[in-house]
């Protein structure tokens, strides 16, 4: 059947198929935009804080020939509104589909509070641990950049909840392998990676950065052969599973991130310019299987060693 063709189960999250967007694509996902995200295998939040956030200063998301750069901010309601109205509306729409709440904090302690606000709610599957923000207390350098630092939040987080945590990682390292592995090693129970990939663009008329804050994160199809790479170096050395993200538009694009190793993919910058485009690569996944001699998902996954 096509259902157990498509299914994957991963830890907290029993997925009816591997696609996912990606937080921030589809903000919390109460907006009727089209998304069909009841299709798709999870709902992830837009990242939550203790705070309300406005954001950065606009333009906060431009378009360049090779994608999109944004410096949004994690712009958000805050952790009291998304317990209070949120969740409930979330589980009120979507009933059963498995959520992962996305968390980011400026702090270890942060980080911790969040965590223990949303597993009091029983409205979360599982919590992705956003690794890219700046550590307040470590100068303003970010929790993925280093493994101790990034070890540091999953050993805290890991001991604040008995929901499954994902680490979301950063790209912009020059080595993640031992980052992973220090996070695995601290109870994560799977990875997210990529984030996105700091850029830059100017203005050559105003002689200005076009973000009003100057650089941002690259998202779009250009990243994938990054995601690729760093989603087969993780699977090569974590025993723990890989959800991939980057430049996802396209069903072979999803495959070739679950052939690197990841077991689910996430889709943010695609949705954009397609609010179908996560249905769309569900609905063409049963084919694309046939045509490249898989019988199922999670053998695509296993399918590409060293």
């Amino acid at each position: 059947m096509m259902s157990e063709r498509l299914a994957v189960k991963l830890p907290g999250l029993d997925l009816k198929n591997p696609i996912m967007n990606s937080s921030g694509a589809v903000f919390f996902g109460l907006e009727d935009k089209g998304y069909a995200i009841e299709e798709t295998g999870a709902l992830v939040t837009k990242t939550v804080t203790m705070s309300a956030r406005a954001g950065n200063p606009q333009p906060w998301i431009i378009n360049t020939p090779s994608g999109i750069l944004n410096s949004v901010g994690l712009a958000n309601p805050g952790i009291e509104a998304v317990v209070a109205d949120i969740l409930p509306a979330i589980h009120e729409k979507y009933k059963t589909l498995p959520v992962l709440a996305s968390v980011a904090g400026e702090t270890v302690g942060e980080y911790v509070a969040l965590t223990e606000r949303l597993t009091a709610t029983k409205q979360v599957t599982a919590i992705e641990a956003n690794l890219s923000c700046p550590n307040v207390d470590r100068g303003g350098m970010a929790f993925g950049v280093t493994a101790e630092s990034a070890a540091e939040v999953i050993h805290a987080m890991r001991a604040a909840t008995t929901l499954p945590i994902y680490a979301k990682m950063s790209p912009n390292v020059t080595d993640i392998k031992p980052i992973v592995k220090a996070v695995e090693t601290a109870g994560a129970n799977g990875i997210v990676l990529i984030n996105t990939v700091v850029g830059m663009s100017l203005d050559l008329n105003t002689r200005q950065a076009r973000l009003a804050r100057g650089t941002g994160g690259m998202s779009g199809t250009s990243v994938h052969p990054i995601a690729v790479r760093f989603v087969y170096e993780t699977a090569q050395t974590v025993s723990i599973p890989v959800i991939g993200v980057g430049g996802v538009s396209t069903v072979d694009d999803a495959l070739e991130l679950m052939m690197a190793g990841a077991s689910a993919v996430q889709i943010g910058t695609a949705l954009a310019g397609n609010h179908q485009v996560m249905a769309d690569i569900i609905r063409e996944l049963p084919s694309a299987l046939d045509k490249y001699g898989f019988s199922n998902v999670e053998e695509v996954t296993k399918t590409f060693k060293k």
